[in-house]
């Protein structure tokens, strides 16, 4: 556990999903953690599974759905780069002259590290987003975060706090 944080639960697993408003739309579904900030809770994350619907496979269009895991709420989908993202999974087809070439990539699917832990979650929730393109039915995402509840030292727990808002 990092300096400054108690844990105050065992491993919690939270499911959730996402789907498209429509196809090749932007839909960001919040997940609410129910912590209690009055007390400094924090969601220690330790492991994140993302999955997503493949993409429509059109002959001659290349399609692409994907999806991702945020502390805060989003215009896009996001990608590791961005600090507020804690995984993603990108699907992809190629089509041409009926040849299909499929890609894949999930942030979840990385070798393992000694890391103590993936993430601290200070806000009151996360966020699933998901988007697809050149499909031709709305696509969805479904994922379980793995974690603890911990209780944070008033000093630790407004740099967290603050951290994660201006990550936004």
């Amino acid at each position: 556990m990092p300096k400054g944080l108690k844990e105050t639960s065992s491993i919690i697993v939270i499911g959730a999903s996402a789907v498209e408003s429509a196809a090749n739309t932007f839909t960001s579904q919040q997940v609410d953690l129910q912590l209690n900030p009055l007390d400094n809770e924090v969601f220690v994350v330790y492991g994140v599974d993302i999955d997503c619907l493949e993409p429509t496979l059109i002959p001659g269009t290349n399609t692409t759905f994907k999806s991702s895991i945020s502390t805060t709420q989003r215009t896009d989908v996001g990608d590791l780069s961005d600090s507020n993202v804690l995984a993603v999974n990108r699907i992809s087809y190629q089509s041409d002259a009926g040849e299909v070439v499929r890609g894949q990539f999930a942030s979840d699917s990385a070798p393992a590290t000694q890391l103590p832990y993936l993430a601290i979650i200070s806000t009151n929730d996360f966020f699933v987003n998901v988007e697809g393109t050149n499909n031709s039915l709305a696509r969805s995402a479904t994922c379980r975060v793995f974690g603890v509840r911990a209780r944070a030292d008033a000093s630790v727990y407004a740099a967290l706090v603050q951290s994660e808002l201006l990550s936004a």
